[in-house]
């Protein structure tokens, strides 16, 4: 099959939507499918990826006021941040300046079987909608979702993007999601149009170190938080009335919500910057559990760090936003080296970056 995957970041970006566009192209060029994979890239140069894995990279172009590119976040003059404070909400800008680009990018290439285009932002769908019944030089369209957009409960879009929204579902094939609750974020209209396709992971690549059990304590995290939604303050606090002793390691770039516990915790907090997922990946087999903080209010959004915390072979303790008893007991557990309490994902093979190929193949076959 000719296929074109269309993102707004690939690798080098540690992000998971870059690395869902990444890892899939890799995935179906495997299985001998000519793969485009378009996004808004930089400086980086992929001579050595296209050698390797067969994909074919284009840049897409970024857009004046964006953010970020594929190279990571930009600088952004003191006007155009204003400029964005006032129209981010109201315009999903400069997200929103995508949509050209993706119609253009597109159009610029040759009939083909199939069109994945992923989200977030989803700009990227809407730009693909754009493009008018007579122009179509695809076969078959999956518009690939993380996060829902007019369902989602952590910012909720001002109502006027729903006829976006509606005219993205109308011409999309399918819609994929990560989880089958994830359906209810979308509108009953075009529910028969989604399809359940988890995060692929490719676990040839995975390099883990054999574990050695730590003299203190050891745990981490690795993410964002968000305040009131996926908030750690509660646990932080709880953590700072714990005697025992232990390190808590945390690898984000948003610290906001861990500041004002560091000189509390004395040192048993420790920051770091964000690194790749390979070396978080070899980081993270290294400690002695692992925490996940879930998502308040909604089952539609799952972190895939759930998924590298299992292929990491760490137990994982994981807490709610607003820290049960029943929680602060299991870390009491984890500290005592008890982790019978230990989420897990019971089937890895689903999220096998080859088997989640196959399912957007089986989509295109499907729809004839």
């Amino acid at each position: 099959m000719n296929i074109v995957i269309i993102s707004r970041t690939i690798l080098p970006t540690n992000a998971p939507r870059a690395f869902r566009a990444t890892e899939l192209a890799k995935s179906l060029a495997k299985k001998g499918n000519k793969v485009t994979l378009m996004a808004t890239l930089g400086n980086y140069d992929y001579s050595d990826f296209q050698e390797r894995t067969g994909v074919v990279v284009k840049d897409i172009g970024t857009p004046s006021f964006a953010l970020r590119n594929s190279d990571g976040k930009l600088k952004v003059s003191l006007w155009k941040k204003g400029v964005i404070f006032f129209l981010m909400k109201l315009l999903a800008f400069p997200d929103i300046l995508l949509m050209p680009k993706v119609k253009k990018a597109i159009l610029k290439e040759k009939d083909f079987d199939l069109l994945i285009t992923i989200a977030v932002p989803y700009a990227m769908h809407w730009g693909a909608s754009l493009i008018k019944t007579k122009d179509k030089n695809f076969k078959t369209w999956v518009s690939d979702c993380g996060d829902p957009f007019m369902g989602n409960t952590f910012a909720k879009p001002p109502f006027y993007f729903k006829y976006l929204e509606k005219r993205w579902c109308k011409k999309t094939d399918y819609i994929a999601v990560p989880l089958e609750s994830a359906k209810e974020s979308y509108y009953n209209e075009f529910r028969d149009k989604i399809r359940v396709i988890p995060q692929g992971f490719n676990f040839d690549e995975l390099v883990i170190s054999q574990y050695e059990e730590r003299d203190i304590p050891t745990f981490m995290y690795a993410g964002l938080f968000y305040p009131g939604k996926r908030d750690p303050s509660e646990f932080l606090k709880y953590l700072t009335t714990v005697n025992e002793d232990f390190k808590f390691i945390v690898y984000t770039d948003k610290t906001d919500l861990l500041d004002p516990f560091k000189n509390a915790l004395e040192g048993k907090l420790e920051i770091r910057n964000t690194i790749n997922r390979e070396e978080l990946m070899l980081t993270m087999s290294t400690m002695d559990f692992l925490l996940n903080v879930r998502n308040k209010g909604t089952v539609t959004q799952s972190p895939s760090k759930l998924i590298d915390y299992s292929l990491a072979k760490r137990p994982v303790l994981e807490i709610s936003t607003d820290l049960s008893d029943t929680e602060k007991l299991a870390f009491q557990s984890f500290l005592n080296k008890d982790y019978s309490l230990s989420k897990h994902i019971d089937d890895l093979s689903i999220y096998d970056a080859s088997n989640v190929a196959d399912q957007f193949i089986k989509l295109v076959n499907h729809n004839g």
